[in-house]
């Protein structure tokens, strides 16, 4: 059976999260909620708990990483299961491990024994090198790079 996502930011990394998701086929259906894009949306943020019986799942796509982190707490809270998306054309090592939240982009590659945070992004074309390990809330930005054994701290944003 598959389940139903929810997710929270319905701009342009929004739309991006619902490719990544569909690209899985795991959704049945895939909503969003946002308090500024309402003609996408079902409803603003401050709906997430009374949907909970109609969304299994949910994760937040927004760039602002404090904002992230702190809705994806709310989520668990509410009792959503935040999912971990990684796009099937994206490249991630058996041995690496990823948090709760994180969405990897196609093309993205994720090394050897790295170790990847919770609600992290990894976007198209992005490296991050074996043994590497991003804190909470990263986001390794198109074309970047994070070098081998690089510790990236909580929030974080690498630019090429």
């Amino acid at each position: 059976m598959k389940s139903n996502l929810l997710i929270l930011g319905a701009g342009q990394y929004g739309a991006l999260v619902c490719e990544v998701a569909e690209s899985l086929e795991c959704f049945d259906k895939i909503d969003f909620l946002d308090d500024q894009t309402a003609e996408r949306a079902v409803g603003g943020f401050g709906m997430a708990e009374s949907l909970i019986d109609r969304y299994d799942s949910a994760i937040v796509a927004l760039g602002n990483a404090t904002l992230r982190l702190s809705l994806t707490e709310k989520l668990k809270e509410i009792g959503y299961t935040i999912p971990t998306l990684v796009h099937n054309r994206a490249y991630v090592s058996p041995s690496a491990t990823l948090g709760e939240g994180c969405v990897v982009e196609p093309m993205a590659v994720i090394q050897t024994n790295a170790v990847i945070g919770n609600c992290c992004l990894i976007s198209a074309g992005a490296v991050v090198n074996h043994n590497a390990i991003l804190c909470d809330g990263c986001h390794i930005d198109c074309n970047a790079t994070v070098p081998a054994s690089a510790e990236v701290p909580m929030g974080t944003k690498i630019v090429p």
